[in-house]
C-alpha cells in the first residue's frame, strides 16, 4: 500500500494506492505543519484517521508534501512522528512547494506558486526548484495568503476602513472581542491557520469594490516579492494552486497582465495532479 498526501497548514488531503495502482480510499486529516504544530498534535492528527491506522502496517511507502516542511529540522520533526506509526514504510517527506510542482506543471519548466493559508513560490527548471528567498512564515511573509488577507480583515475591523454594511455579519460569522483574538494569535496552536479562516469572510463579498481593493493589493505584493524577481521571459508558464487564486482568478490574471506576464492555470486542489504525477513517474 502507498500513501500519497499534500498538507497545508489547514488541511491534509491523502490518498492510499493498493499494489495495482488502484485508488483504495481517500481521506482529509487537518494539517501537518511542524513548523507551528507539537509532535504531540502532528500524531494525535495521523492516529485520529482510522482509514489510515487501518493499514498502517500494511504501508510500504509514503510520499508526504507539506508546508512547513522546507528546512531539514522541520522535516525530521515530521519524519520521527510517522516512522512509528508507518513501521514498515519507507517515508518521503517534501515540501509542499515540491507538490504544486509535480500537480501544475510535471516535469516542465515553470512558475509555481501556492496561495493557501501561507503562500510561497518558486521556478523549477524541469530538474529541480529554484527560490529567490527563504519562506519565513506568516508573521513576516506569506504575502497574498489565507493569514495575510486574514489580518488585513480584522485589522479594517478594528481601525473602522471595513465598510459598514459588511461589519454586521462579520460581527455574526467571527468572535472579536480582543481577549478572544489575542488569545488564538499568541496562545493558542495554529495562529497561522486560524487568522487564515477570517479570509473566507472575502468569499461572500468577492464582487464588492472594498474587497477587490484588498485582494488587488494583496496580489500585487505577491508579484513583487514572489514572482517578478525571478526576471521570467514572458514564455514561462505560470500556475497558482489554492482556493484564494482559484475564486479570485479575474484579479489575479489582471495583476499579472500588469506585469507584462500571464497565468497559464489555477488547481485550486492539486491532490489528483499529484495522484497522477506519481502513478506515472514513481515506482512501487
Amino acid at each position: 500500500m502507498i500513501l500519497i498526501a499534500d498538507g497545508g497548514s489547514t488541511k491534509a488531503d491523502w490518498i492510499a494506492l493498493d499494489s495495482n495502482k488502484k485508488e483504495h480510499f481517500r481521506v482529509r486529516t487537518l494539517g501537518l505543519n511542524p513548523a507551528v504544530i507539537s509532535s504531540e498534535e502532528l500524531t494525535n492528527r495521523i492516529i485520529n484517521m482510522f482509514q489510515l491506522i487501518n493499514i498502517k502496517d500494511e504501508v510500504t511507502q509514503v510520499y508526504f508534501y507539506g508546508a512547513g516542511c522546507g528546512t531539514p529540522k522541520a522535516n525530521a520533526i515530521l519524519k520521527d512522528v510517522m516512522t512509528p506509526i508507518f513501521k514498515n514504510a519507507a517515508i518521503t517527506i517534501e515540501e509542499d512547494m515540491l507538490a504544486a510542482v509535480y500537480a501544475a506543471s510535471g516535469k516542465s519548466p515553470a512558475v509555481v506558486c501556492i496561495l493557501g493559508t501561507g503562500s510561497n513560490s518558486c521556478y523549477f527548471d524541469g530538474e529541480k526548484m529554484h527560490m529567490q528567498v527563504p519562506s519565513l512564515g506568516y508573521v513576516l511573509m506569506d504575502e497574498a495568503s489565507g493569514n495575510y488577507f486574514g489580518k488585513r480583515l480584522i485589522r479594517d475591523y478594528y481601525y473602522g476602513m471595513m465598510p459598514k454594511y459588511m461589519v454586521k455579519k462579520f460581527e455574526k460569522d467571527y468572535v472579536l472581542d480582543p481577549d478572544t483574538i489575542k488569545s488564538n494569535i499568541y496562545r493558542e496552536p495554529n495562529p497561522n491557520m486560524y487568522l487564515a479562516s477570517f479570509a473566507k469572510f472575502m468569499f461572500d463579498f468577492k464582487d464588492e469594490k472594498y474587497v477587490r481593493k484588498l485582494m488587488k493589493k494583496g496580489f500585487e505584493k505577491f508579484f513583487k516579492f514572489r514572482i517578478l524577481p525571478y526576471q521570467l521571459s514572458t514564455e514561462t508558464p505560470i500556475y497558482f494552486i489554492g482556493s484564494i487564486a482559484h475564486y479570485f482568478r479575474e484579479i489575479l490574471d489582471d495583476v499579472a497582465d500588469k506585469n507584462g506576464l500571464k497565468i497559464t492555470d489555477v488547481i485550486q486542489r492539486p491532490i489528483d495532479n499529484l495522484l497522477e504525477y506519481h502513478k506515472k513517474n514513481i515506482n512501487q
